[in-house]
């Protein structure tokens, strides 16, 4: 889990489009992006890796449930299902009692539903979206879910894809500190389970979410001032002459010095 911190302007958007390989053609690139030591020529980088706009765009007229189905079945579920079983298999050994939703999903794919139904349902339910699976995504015209919502199901269209390289792009857009919390947490957690690499843009995290990353990324410019683990930037910084005041969010204070690093 990388915080990709950086004013308006910065180069986040550019970074994360260029390690996701869905760089604009009208612009240049130097160097190499590598995964695991292959080049993206070597590979098909939308199949590994996943870029998550800032901007929410569904089809009104589909349900939620209906929308990350659609991107399951268009984009492959890949390793999602194995972990499913892999966890009912966990279960039954410590003799741990399932949740019961999700054994009924498993129950479901074991008498030969289809993968994409399962690993739909059990997204939704880790974002918090089984309360409104049923309901239209709609637009302004069209009644739907909320603005939050719509963000939990733009993060639930890519949570189901193959990829285990998830960039995502200010997320936290038109939401509350509270939300998203809640969506970097579900994020956070499924990373962590997969082994996969998530690299999330956010402009003022709270101090409960930036506490969630492992890694900080700090652009200023188009520059990258720091890349390290979170433990370490307060150290860093202090050595160069910039001390956190006390009471104040780490986040805030990395944005604020952005300006005197150059």
């Amino acid at each position: 889990m990388t915080l990709l911190l950086g004013p308006p302007g910065a180069g986040k958007t550019s970074l994360l489009l260029a390690l996701a390989g869905t760089l604009p053609s009208s612009l240049k690139m130097s160097g190499d992006i590598i995964y695991n030591g292959h080049t993206m020529d070597e590979f098909v980088p939308r199949r590994s890796a996943a870029y998550v706009s800032q901007h929410d765009l569904h089809m009104a007229e589909l349900t939620v449930r209906e929308t990350v189905n659609f991107s399951a079945k268009c984009q492959g579920i890949g390793h999602r299902f194995d972990l499913l079983m892999e966890l009912s298999r966990r279960e039954k050994e410590e003799n741990i009692k399932p949740d019961p939703e999700i054994d009924i999903y498993l129950k479901a794919a074991a008498t030969g539903e289809q993968k994409a139904e399962v690993v739909t349902n059990h997204i939704l339910k880790v974002l918090g979206l089984d309360i409104c699976a049923d309901t239209l995504v709609g637009n302004n015209m069209l009644r739907g879910i909320s603005g939050g919502q719509k963000k939990r199901v733009t993060t639930a269209e890519m949570l189901v894809t193959p990829g285990r390289a998830l960039f995502m792009d200010e997320i936290s857009t038109g939401l509350d500190s509270s939300t998203t919390f809640q969506i970097v947490n579900s994020i956070r957690q499924t990373i962590h389970i997969i082994g996969g690499t998530a690299v999330i843009a956010l402009l003022q995290p709270a101090p409960e979410t930036y506490e969630l990353f492992d890694d900080i990324i700090l652009l200023s410019d188009g520059q990258v001032v720091y890349n390290g683990p979170r433990e370490h930037v307060l150290e860093f910084f202090k050595s160069m002459g910039f001390k956190c005041p006390e009471r104040k969010g780490v986040a805030d204070f990395l944005q604020e010095i952005k300006g005197n690093t150059g």
